[in-house]
């Protein structure tokens, strides 16, 4: 039996975690890159990411509050500052971002799109740091006022281009993306924060448009709206506690939001333990499949079977994709949800995959199958992801002290946006919202 993984290693991994934050961001804007690999461009998610695990390192002693406002303020100066307009190179453009930045300019990188769903982790990171930093001091009042202007300056009706739904994107050189958001995945957050818009809100027939996409399954004993990577069922998550607050379609359904991932935790680790692909590693407590870096692509013949190894790819289950790589990253962001079967999962990658852990936590990911030298210890990743990094540190904290979720209930623009989409019931009826902090 695998022993559980203490409070005291979460908080170390979770400190070290953090530490991706810390020296993977450019002092001069406060840009986030990507991944560790060199010549990384920013993320804007992982800006987000980074402002949000910043309260929780000035809340735990991680980094003093002076070092943490000093950090946030030069990241919102820049965004407050940077370009938004239809310029190919600009920054941004209706307060949103795009999804990749150059480190050094902050210019779009890779001719990526304007980015929805990216700019939403962003602009809730923003508003974690508006609730957090409440002191009456001229660096955290500035810091509450760049918060609501970021937050008042998103053209969520905008993202809609006419229809119901909001779309993935947006470039200058042809326009929106031809997908939306819809079936249930992590743009749960992105139709609470654009339906608590005080400027540009969406109409909450989004909201509705956006629930009759969803997938009601069963899987491996358990009855859950269906996501197939298990990120979709954290990244919102991350930000909202969804413990006994219901939308129209979970009253319908008689669960909540948290226990649909408790659900959808369970099934990824009942698909490990069937390993109906038969993966070496996978079981009982070596399990998650979500987006993440793998060894491909390429193929390897093992043990007289070819198989086909993808690179980074949001692998999902039971259709997959799914080439045998495991994220260490997927099981800890479920912690609230089912600790009793995650942290042995912890325990079993801290002590079977050693080579996976380093300065930064654990390492993005692991494929025990692809072994090219031929050595047995498979493929590990060799860099982390911002992605990855910030779930671990919010949700541990969840965990063990539910802080993060607490100090986003003082957000007005998720309960107004909960409000908004139906939510009721629970922490959100007991809520005063003229006590609220809100950027309006």
């Amino acid at each position: 039996m695998t022993e559980a993984y203490s409070e005291a290693q979460l908080r170390k991994l979770q400190r070290d975690t953090l530490g991706y934050f810390i020296a993977e961001a450019n002092p001069d804007n406060g840009l986030v890159r990507d991944t560790t690999r060199p010549g990384s461009h920013c993320s804007i998610a992982a800006v987000g990411l980074g402002l949000a695990a910043y309260t929780v390192g000035a809340k735990n002693g991680y980094l003093s509050r002076p070092d943490a406002v000093a950090r946030v303020l030069t990241t919102l100066r820049f965004f407050r500052d940077s370009p938004q307009g239809t310029e190919p190179d600009a920054t941004g453009y209706k307060g949103f971002y795009y999804h990749f930045l150059h480190m050094d300019t902050g210019r779009r990188a890779w001719e990526s799109e304007l980015s929805t769903i990216d700019s939403t982790f962003l602009i809730a990171g923003v508003l974690a740091c508006g609730a957090y930093f409440d002191l009456d001091t001229a660096d955290e009042r500035e810091i509450r006022d760049l918060a609501e202007e970021l937050y008042r300056r998103v053209d969520w009706d905008w993202a809609r281009n006419g229809s119901t739904a909001v779309t993935h994107g947006w470039k200058p050189e042809t326009g929106f993306l031809r997908f939306h958001w819809t079936g249930y995945n992590e743009a749960l957050l992105l139709y609470v924060l654009g339906l608590g818009s005080p400027t540009h809100p969406l109409p909450p027939s989004s909201y509705d448009a956006w629930l009759h996409t969803y997938q009601w399954k069963k899987l491996y004993g358990q009855e859950f709206v269906y996501g197939g990577p298990l990120f979709v069922h954290q990244l919102s998550h991350a930000w909202v506690d969804f413990r006994g607050i219901q939308d129209d379609y979970t009253r319908s359904r008689g669960i909540d939001y948290f226990e649909n991932s408790r659900r959808a935790t369970y099934a990824q680790r009942g698909y490990a333990i069937r390993n109906p692909r038969g993966f070496k590693g996978y079981g009982e407590n070596i399990w998650g499949i979500t987006a993440s870096d793998g060894p491909g692509p390429t193929t390897l013949c093992v043990d007289g079977r070819e198989r086909r190894f993808l690179d980074y790819r949001a692998r999902a289950i039971p259709w997959g994709p799914d080439d045998g790589t495991i994220a260490p990253w997927a099981a800890i962001a479920s912690l609230p949800f089912a600790p009793e079967i995650v942290l042995p999962a912890i325990e079993a990658f801290h002590r079977q995959y050693p080579d996976m852990e380093s300065v930064y936590g654990f390492k993005c990911s692991f494929n025990p199958t692809y072994d090219a030298a031929g050595d047995g210890h498979g493929w590990i990743s060799k860099g982390y992801y911002g992605l990855d990094q910030g779930p671990i540190v919010m949700m541990i904290e969840n965990h063990l002290t539910g802080w993060f979720w607490e100090l986003m209930k003082r957000c007005g623009p998720v309960t107004e946006g909960l409000r908004q989409a139906g939510f009721r019931g629970g922490w959100l009826e007991a809520s005063d919202p003229a006590s609220e902090r809100s950027a309006r």
